[in-house]
């Protein structure tokens, strides 16, 4: 007899234990103030996971396709009562016990540091593309630089130091061995043998860092502190008055705060590792009120820059607008910011690429060193092509164009980039180029 009730228990405990996401999503559901009431209140709160927002609808064909049956799995994995503790539990234990990152691609280093690991792979030379490469790129930015300096733009490259490289004494050992010859050698060695106007922010950050009284990069960081972005603006300002011969506004830095919590960027990576208690923060990080010179005559060299996600600090700040005279942030040669079409997403490819230039007073493409690999992306194969053979460079133009259009969709539309993501991860590709297979299967250049 006792035997059966402790079965009967055990049963009562599996079956609460199986529909207990189910009841706790329905309580939710029956308690909402009102039925206008915003019914993505089952969405996590999780940084850096793409999530389907909108409940898939049920139709004749996605229902016999199979397709609607995919997607609602997807979306209640998504949305389901315990999704966000159960991530950040999970992802407490691999931090705690293992010092291990649940981030795509970060991994922790010393004293509590994280890091990239492409960014280390950078700092050490281990992601070294062929000379020749670079050898030619130089060659048609050189061709390109003299180009537009008969129409009065200056053309420049910034070389920015990754984290991985400025505090490779926290990356952890297995990590480490002699550096050859980095992507950063290479590019400013070729530079300069070409001509190319550069500016290597690498000079100035080795230079302030036995001296700094604030952190240039944040622990739990990726990109420069608040304060190493407010040092690159000033002088990537003064570096263009020199070169385009103007006077641009000052950024002006008023009073510093010194803080021990992270605010701004200076911990995005500690965002994106979803925790459920976040590690104490013991570092002073700096930040300071900072104002542009508003003076409407100074404010008129219009820069176009093209970048990765170092430049998203300046242009929170203002930059575009405070001292670049409206000019627009090419992420990546792909998202235009800010958007020429309020309400609609741009990507560069829409944009007519001579105009477009042309608009501007100086071209500024700023990297990192873990993206030097894809430096500028296709821009200045591009560019290089529209200035030197047009027609071979417009004919080209209009094909990878319907590519481009469905690969915009794909970006845009939740369920479609989860699939993409998914497909990175699985085939240990990048996010773009599984974005571009499944753009060239849905143009049907592909099976």
């Amino acid at each position: 007899m006792s035997n059966k009730k402790t079965y009967s228990v055990h049963g009562v405990v599996i079956l609460f234990a199986l529909f207990m996401p189910m009841l706790a999503s329905y309580y939710k559901q029956a308690t909402r103030i009102s039925p206008d009431e915003d019914l993505t209140y089952n969405k996590p709160n999780l940084a850096g996971l793409v999530i389907s927002d909108e409940k898939p609808k049920l139709t004749s064909t996605s229902w016999f396709d199979g397709g609607y049956q995919e997607v609602m799995d997807d979306y209640n994995n998504d949305h389901w009562a315990f999704k966000e503790i159960s991530v950040r539990l999970n992802n407490q234990l691999y931090y705690s016990c293992f010092n291990q990152l649940r981030v795509k691609g970060f991994v922790s280093g010393k004293e509590g540091y994280v890091f990239s690991e492409d960014y280390i792979f950078s700092a050490y030379g281990d992601d070294e593309v062929n000379e020749n490469k670079v050898i030619s790129l130089m060659q048609k930015a050189k061709v390109i630089q003299d180009t537009l300096k008969k129409k009065g733009i200056d053309l420049m490259f910034v070389y920015a130091p990754g984290k991985g490289e400025y505090c490779s004494e926290f990356i952890e050992d297995k990590y480490k061995h002699s550096v050859n010859q980095t992507n950063h050698d290479l590019y400013a060695k070729y530079g300069k043998q070409y001509g190319i106007n550069q500016l290597d922010l690498y000079d100035l950050f080795n230079r302030l860092k036995p001296v700094t009284p604030y952190p240039l990069f944040p622990k739990f960081g990726h990109h420069w502190s608040y304060y190493g972005e407010c040092l690159a603006m000033d002088t990537i300002i003064k570096y263009m008055e020199k070169l385009h011969k103007c006077d641009m506004p000052d950024l002006r830095i008023g009073t510093i705060e010194v803080v021990d919590t992270a605010r701004s960027r200076d911990a995005d990576v500690l965002k994106g590792m979803n925790l459920y208690r976040n590690p104490e923060q013991n570092m002073k990080l700096a930040y300071p009120q900072i104002g542009w010179e508003n003076d409407s005559l100074k404010n008129t060299t219009r820069v176009l820059t093209l970048s990765d996600s170092y430049w998203y600090g300046p242009v929170y700040m203002g930059i575009l607008n405070g001292a670049f005279a409206g000019g627009q942030f090419w992420y990546y040669y792909n998202k235009v910011i800010p958007s020429p079409i309020p309400g609609e997403k741009v990507e560069v490819w829409q944009l007519d690429l001579k105009q477009s230039i042309e608009s501007n007073q100086v071209v500024m493409l700023l990297y990192s060193d873990g993206n030097l690999s894809a430096f500028g992306n296709s821009f200045i194969n591009d560019a290089y092509e529209m200035y030197t053979s047009p027609k071979t460079y417009y004919a080209r133009k209009e094909k990878q164009d319907q590519i481009q259009n469905f690969a915009k969709q794909i970006r845009e539309t939740p369920l479609l980039l989860k699939k993409a993501t998914q497909k990175s991860s699985d085939q240990q590709i990048p996010l773009d180029s599984a974005i571009k297979v499944d753009a060239m299967k849905m143009a049907g250049m592909i099976k």
